[in-house]
């Protein structure tokens, strides 16, 4: 009979979904972004991505190997992570840089935090602000064959006007990944049509973001600049691909939701007041940390808690 009955604490709901599966749709979803990455900026592009997605799935091995545990990297987190990275990479940073970006995002902001599931941010975007903090002349420097000068952003932040165009096909300089929102698009639809994600956390984010450019950017409802904005820098990678991370974003839907308009308001802050055109990989960093307390906060109360008293 031992056989035959399972007992375990609740929860009791059991899914089929796998995280190899939902690394699987990650990955797929991210190739029109990819490919295009490729298409734009040439080979060097696509070396600079297998070198970043190998240097962080044998960087898991690795580790795994010598600390004796489970070899974990069949559920592609590794590879997602390595891709993400690599897309959040100048078209002609040094293959080294990307070997360094994916040890440290898979060993010191995964593994020793305990695994996937553990980690307190996005390993990806934790390995972006290291890179930028420590090569900061390479991390931007995007500069390549296609193009020179200053990003749209950067162009926008000096009050130059830019092609609105160009930044939502893609042909702009850049990172390999963020420049063509067309493809970001869908590769996020994909996600949706799958449950991979929703629009909770996208959606509040991008929805607060334009109003606090309506607010606070001195432009007002200038569709041109929300646009030029919106199509710019990582925000729609951040927004559908990193900030909807299962990990490190809040589990309560109103969590979600108020996670999604604090990075649309610290994006906000970060391009209009601050010095740096860009801003998404510092806000979801520091919305990551905040998730404790905003899961607190939303967290429903159980049946019969917390109720006054009549």
């Amino acid at each position: 009979m031992s056989n035959l009955m399972k007992v375990s604490s609740n929860p009791h709901i059991r899914s089929k979904v796998t995280t190899s599966s939902i690394m699987s749709a990650v990955v797929i979803a991210l190739l029109p972004a990819t490919c295009f990455g490729i298409y734009n900026f040439g080979l060097h592009a696509l070396l600079l991505i297998l070198v970043t997605v190998a240097s962080t799935v044998l960087s898991e091995l690795i580790y795994e190997k010598a600390m004796k545990q489970k070899v974990t990297i069949k559920d592609l987190s590794a590879v997602v992570t390595g891709l993400l990275l690599a897309l959040n990479l100048p078209p002609k940073a040094p293959l080294w840089i990307g070997v360094i970006g994916g040890a440290f995002a898979i060993i010191v902001v995964k593994m020793l935090f305990g695994g996937l599931g553990q980690n307190f941010m996005n390993p990806a975007l934790g390995a972006r602000c290291f890179l930028l903090i420590s090569f900061t002349s390479i991390m931007t420097n995007f500069d390549c064959d296609a193009y020179t000068g200053a990003t749209p952003l950067a162009s926008i932040k000096m009050g130059e006007s830019v092609n609105v165009l160009n930044m939502v096909i893609g042909k702009t300089a850049g990172t390999i990944g963020e420049t063509s929102v067309i493809a970001i698009i869908i590769g996020a639809c994909f996600l949706i049509m799958v449950g991979a994600i929703d629009l909770r956390v996208p959606g509040s984010y991008i929805v607060t973001f334009v109003v606090f450019l309506i607010l606070f950017s001195g432009h007002g409802l200038d569709g041109s600049y929300i646009s030029a904005e919106l199509s710019g820098g990582g925000l729609m990678l951040g927004a559908f691909f990193m900030a909807t991370d299962y990990v490190t974003r809040p589990i309560t839907k109103n969590g979600q939701y108020l996670f999604g308009i604090l990075l649309g308001i610290l994006t906000g802050i970060f391009r209009i007041f601050g010095a740096s055109a860009e801003g998404v990989s510092y806000a979801i960093i520091i919305g990551n940390l905040l998730v404790p307390l905003i899961e607190k906060i939303t967290y429903p109360k159980a049946f019969g808690k917390g109720g006054e008293r009549a």
